[in-house]
């Protein structure tokens, strides 16, 4: 039927919004397959790895999907700054409508098992590595030279990643809007520097 996901997608799915919830530790395998409407044995069927190759499938989809709303807000937006701007403020309301528990699932995976598994490291890191590069080549495509942009990028994604721990943890958007405008204002200086 046009429009249904398969188990396979369903399993990915799901696991992604428990895991952005609840964390990797958090998410039982049991909960996973409640979640997807699927039955037990199809994640070991398509996740011979169990779990932790689900999770590594999970980080680096979840990364795709995010690099690609990020370089949709960029082409939507009439220049770098305004991209900026609208990414910053795109989490924010995405927290605010989801009641704080929506944020980003890879940086909550990194934070609980960077140091414990290896696999997974190497996921959210490979996904790190390839949202750098994508805002590195936003600033770029602005005139800004590669080594400030990529510190730019840098700059970026550890304010927004930042953000979401503090706003989650305050329930309040202040942390991203202020990240955003911190952003923000560092583009503009990148800008007008390389102007």
């Amino acid at each position: 039927m046009a429009g249904t996901n398969t188990t396979r997608e369903r399993i990915v799915d799901s696991s992604a919004e428990l895991f952005r919830r609840q964390g990797y530790t958090g998410t039982g395998v049991k909960q996973i397959v409640a979640e997807a409407s699927a039955p037990f044995g199809s994640l070991y069927h398509f996740f011979p790895g169990g779990k932790e190759q689900l999770g590594a499938e999970v980080i680096r989809t979840s990364g795709r999907l995010y690099s690609e709303l990020f370089a949709g807000i960029a082409l939507a937006a009439p220049d770098a700054l305004s991209a900026v701007e609208s990414f910053f403020s795109g989490a924010a309301q995405t927290l605010r409508e989801t009641d704080y528990a929506d944020a980003c699932p890879i940086a909550t995976v990194a934070l609980e098992v960077a140091s414990t598994n290896e696999t997974l490291r190497e996921a959210t890191a490979e996904v790190f590595a390839s949202w750098i590069a994508g805002a590195t080549e936003l600033f770029v495509a602005a005139e800004i030279p590669r080594e400030r942009a990529r510190e730019l990028a840098f700059a970026m994604l550890s304010l927004l990643e930042g953000a979401f721990l503090f706003s989650r943890a305050l329930r309040t958007t202040e942390p991203m809007e202020i990240a955003g405008a911190s952003a923000v204002a560092a583009v503009r200086s990148a800008l007008g520097t390389s102007a």
